[in-house]
């Protein structure tokens, strides 16, 4: 059961407060200034971060600054981690919704044949796509400087690239190159992108929504053969709460970072480790195809902007209520067996 639990997450909380009458000091906003220091670093208004905040949402009457905008759609998607498995299925269900998207990848052939399928089919202005490895830093400024480029601003930024190396084995057994690969793709490179998406989104009029995925192992169950992955998984979690805390201390209410979970989806890295008898069930009970998982989460996704919501949420396709109860179908009356590969 704990094979099966792995791969269903915990939730967030959120908080909004009122704008200020005025606005604060540097000092009381960022002790030590880190923050502003590195957007002046950036070349970007020395302001504080509230001084967005209070422009924006104070709205104030006779020739005063002009309200928060919006959002509307279609909205302006970034997915990394987006010329296959689910991240191309997010990719083209928003294409299919009238969005505009740019999905990115590390594989600069895969971006280059993936962006000319999707262009053919969703037209020439409403896709594109560039080369990132999210374990650097200047490749992800990269992005962001793309993103700027092409479509001006970025309403949902959705962190989906990922690794577990291809490694199912036990940690004493995986190499010093997976555990690196792991570990600078799914922490450090979510990191890297979360910081830059939030130095984006938060001088943009229309603000921004960050949804970082989950994977096995976010809500603190064990995940032998894969420990590491599912350590990375855990720290999403925590790293997204932490965000959510910061913009709150920093009163930045116009971007959000919120959480989603795919569940077990049948993609290449999942597919990959379905070499022993417990994994070939869970997957046959379990897992869905990226289209279906997909054409749940995206009107999930896209109804927050929607619908004005400015609250951090957790969007889950795998639920506890869900698993189980195909776990008991399954058991009762035999359902899904051998449902993606065969189990005898």
């Amino acid at each position: 059961m704990a094979t099966v639990a792995a791969s269903l997450p915990l939730r967030a909380a959120a908080r909004a407060g009122p704008a200020p009458s005025r606005l604060p000091s540097d000092a009381a906003f960022f002790p030590g200034r880190p923050w502003q220091r590195g957007l002046a670093a950036r070349g970007r208004p020395r302001e504080p971060v509230g001084w967005f905040r209070a422009e924006a949402l104070s709205g104030g009457g006779g020739g005063g600054p002009p309200r928060r905008e919006p959002m509307a759609p279609p909205y302006n998607v970034l997915i990394t981690g987006s010329t296959k498995g689910i991240g191309y299925a997010l990719a083209r269900k928003f294409l299919k919704a009238g969005d505009n998207v740019v999905i990115c990848s590390r594989s600069a052939e895969r971006v280059e044949s993936v962006t000319n399928d999707l262009k053919k089919e969703f037209g020439e202005q409403h896709v594109w796509g560039t080369v990132c490895d999210v374990r650097e830093g200047k490749d992800v400024k990269g992005l962001v400087d793309f993103a700027r480029d092409k479509l001006e601003y970025i309403d949902i930024w959705i962190n989906n690239a990922g690794s577990n190396a291809y490694s199912y084995k036990p940690l004493v057994e995986t190499s010093d190159e997976a555990l690196i690969e792991v570990i600078t793709t799914n922490t450090l490179g979510l990191m890297l992108c979360c910081r830059e998406a939030i130095n984006m989104m938060w001088n943009q009029p229309r603000g921004g929504h960050i949804f970082n995925i989950d994977g096995a192992g976010s809500d603190g169950r064990p995940t032998p053969r894969f420990a590491a992955y599912g350590a990375t998984k855990r720290s999403v979690v925590h790293l997204t709460k932490s965000l959510q805390a910061e913009l709150q201390m920093n009163e930045v209410n116009n971007v959000v970072v919120h959480n989603l979970s795919p569940g077990m989806v049948t993609t290449d890295l999942l597919m990959s480790g379905a070499t022993t008898k417990q994994a070939k069930f869970f997957i046959n009970i379990l897992a869905e195809t990226p289209d279906v998982v997909a054409d749940y989460l995206v009107p999930n996704i896209r109804e927050i902007p929607t619908k004005q919501s400015m609250k951090p949420t957790y969007i889950r396709f795998l639920t506890g209520l869900k698993a189980y109860s195909r776990i008991f179908s399954r058991i009762a009356f035999g359902a899904r067996r051998n449902k993606y590969v065969a189990e005898d």
